[in-house]
């Protein structure tokens, strides 16, 4: 963590100073503003704490709940979310408090005795082997809270404005503030009142039933399965031998998702009620939880629970949605979208897959920057159009996992011709479901595939995949990409040649270019985070002999930045070689990594001139 570039800094270095809007923020909601965001939940709590790095624009985030969310349905925390956490400063902290799940085990018919289950596998969560980060769980108003925290702790000093329901909206053709938005008071003094709000943009992060979604015209579409579960978190007494490992349970009287919860004690069970009649007409919903216990009883069998608690339950149908449209667009393609939607407002689906929190979050990291820039003048407005574009396909490959990976689980002991066709599911497609497949395709964003061979481990449109380095100033080892904040800035990593020479002429050459989106009045770093790794070791280098570019002076006092020099190569402290872990150009490249952390471009050290071309797309001159 840096701080004090500011000035001597005595208090908690994570509350960043207040600037702009930040400064004597105003309890009353202003009538306009340049972003209003629908909805506190995971997207919208995200969004907020993205938009206070950016404390020049009035954001608010308006919820008809009278205050923060106390139990939350989500639960799961995908290793890509804990990455994301990472770059928004709590991290470490969740983890502290979450549930790690390190195995995943899988039960189905005794072949001896089939009404009772015995354990057919036992495999290692997927998260180990793909990513430094682990599998979590936690309940979501946690994760709310954090992001809360960041969102009023950062420079804008934003908070929820709780206890104001949104009406709906009219987008107008022109004004400086086209989105009129009405919207009421639903709790505190001013109960039942009415106001009319104007912004720029609006972000309609408010769930399944989103009014904002109704309020443009898009629609959900997709089937709801005749398929009904009931789902409570316990507290129990059990001889069931894996209760604190997440298992599934194929029984020939049906079918559970069981997930350990933190704290050491509660668990969270997924509990298959059957097929659902289609004259049901949602009567499967009231089903009592004695019923549900009852079930969960009957699949576990010999083995039994005895709940002494039941802190949250509910009944729920199966169902795959996708929204036809991300923003407001609609089919007039001349024009840049003013609304978004985000989270459950645009895909809907099962819980068991444990994605609708961790997609809603991207959701929310893909559209923060994006706005930031666009409404700072550092980007053109055709940028925004690109949400849209990018998370579409994310949410419609989402559906078609879950659709499958419920079909498995919601089958029947005669369906099943392999016994472990479930694990090795869940095996082979651990990347989806850890949040690594997402992978955007060209556009003004992501640049050409040309030279994807020079750094083989750093997909073009995937997001950057960390891997340890040394920083030269010090000689610790950190991961590169721990050091990335979601401050807004770009990354630009530069891998040296063999012999370190050639990040000299590429500096050089590639410093005006920067600079041409730089504002004047800013820090020299403000838009772009360039950072060097050296294929030499920490013992053969020394920091003050780099390029300028690589040592920024910031902050009001023009302090000398000393993490931006980093060793590719093995130190005494790690083994680790990022050119062999990333497959990186031994003739050196260079990478760069959007906002949200996703590879933006791949690029040879002499291309500096495809790299000024290259941002000339995505940025506005400053």
């Amino acid at each position: 963590m840096q701080f004090h570039h500011h000035g001597y800094v005595s208090h908690d270095p994570r509350v960043l100073p207040a600037a702009g809007t930040g400064v004597d923020r105003p309890d009353e909601l202003p009538d306009v503003m340049d972003v209003l965001i629908v909805g506190s939940g995971p997207a919208g709590m995200l969004l907020a704490a993205q938009m206070s790095q950016y404390p020049g624009l009035t954001t608010r985030i308006i919820e008809k709940r009278a205050g923060r969310l106390v139990l939350g349905q989500a639960d799961g925390i995908q290793p890509r979310s804990v990455e994301t956490f990472q770059a928004f400063g709590f991290a470490e902290r969740i983890i502290a408090e979450a549930y790690n799940i390190g195995w995943m085990n899988f039960w189905g018919p005794d072949p001896e005795n089939p009404q009772n289950i015995i354990r057919t596998a036992r495999t290692a969560d997927y998260a180990y082997d793909i990513c430094e980060f682990p599998h979590l769980i936690v309940n979501q108003a946690r994760v709310l809270d954090y992001f809360a925290e960041a969102a009023a702790d950062g420079p804008g000093r934003i908070r929820p404005d709780y206890g104001v329901e949104f009406l709906g909206l009219t987008v107008h053709d022109d004004g400086e503030y086209p989105v009129e938005v009405r919207a009421r008071y639903s709790a505190g003094e001013r109960l039942g009142e009415e106001r009319t709000i104007r912004a720029k943009y609006v972000a309609g992060c408010d769930g399944a039933r989103s009014g904002v979604r109704e309020a443009i015209g898009r629609t959900h579409v997709g089937e709801m399965a005749a398929h009904a579960w009931g789902v409570m978190d316990v507290l129990v007494n059990t001889d069931f031998p894996d209760w604190r490992t997440k298992c599934a349970i194929n029984a020939e009287a049906g079918n559970i998702l069981h997930i350990p919860r933190e704290g050491g004690y509660l668990s969270r069970m997924y509990i298959d009620l059957g097929e659902v009649a289609a004259d049901d007409n949602h009567a499967v919903r009231s089903t009592p939880i004695e019923a549900i216990i009852a079930k969960a009883n009957e699949i576990l069998h010999p083995y039994a629970i005895d709940v002494k608690q039941v802190a949250w339950h509910s009944v729920y149908e199966v169902g795959h949605r996708i929204t036809d449209g991300f923003d407001d667009t609609g089919e007039d393609a001349t024009r840049h979208p003013r609304v978004f939607l985000t989270g459950d407002a645009c895909h809907t689906h099962s819980a068991k897959a444990g994605q609708g929190m961790n997609v809603s979050m991207q959701d929310g990291f893909n559209l923060g920057w994006k706005l930031g820039s666009v409404l700072t003048g550092r980007a053109p407005a055709e940028l925004l159009s690109t949400y849209g574009a990018e998370r579409h396909p994310v949410a419609q490959q989402l559906i078609d996992f879950d659709r499958e990976w419920s079909s498995l689980m919601a089958r029947k002991p005669e369906e099943i011709s392999d016994p472990q066709e479930l694990a090795t599911f869940y095996l082979g497609t651990a990347e989806f479901p850890s949040g690594f497949m997402t992978q955007y395709g060209s556009s003004m964003i992501v640049g050409s595939d040309a030279h994807q061979a020079l750094a083989a481990g750093f997909p073009l449109g995937k997001r950057f995949k960390s891997a340890e380095v040394t920083r030269v100033s010090d000689g610790n080892v950190i991961h590169l990409g721990h050091h990335a904040r979601a401050d807004g800035r770009w990354r630009v990593y530069a891998f040296g040649d063999a012999s370190g020479r050639g990040l000299d002429a590429w500096a050089a050459a590639a410093a005006p270019v920067f600079a041409r989106f730089t504002p004047a009045d800013g820090d020299v770093d403000a838009v772009f985070d360039v950072k060097a790794v050296y294929q030499q070791s920490y013992e053969d280098l020394d920091v003050t002999t780099a390029p300028e570019l690589f040592q920024p002076k910031t902050g009001p006092l023009g302090l000398t930045d000393w993490e931006k020099v980093y060793a590719g190569a093995p130190s005494h402290w790690s083994k680790s070689d990022i050119f062999e872990e990333r497959e990186l150009s031994r003739d050196g490249v260079v990478v760069v990594v959007r906002p949200d952390q996703y590879v933006a471009a791949i690029l040879p050290l002499d291309g500096v001139d495809e790299l000024e071309s290259f941002l000339g797309g995505a940025f506005l001159e400053a």
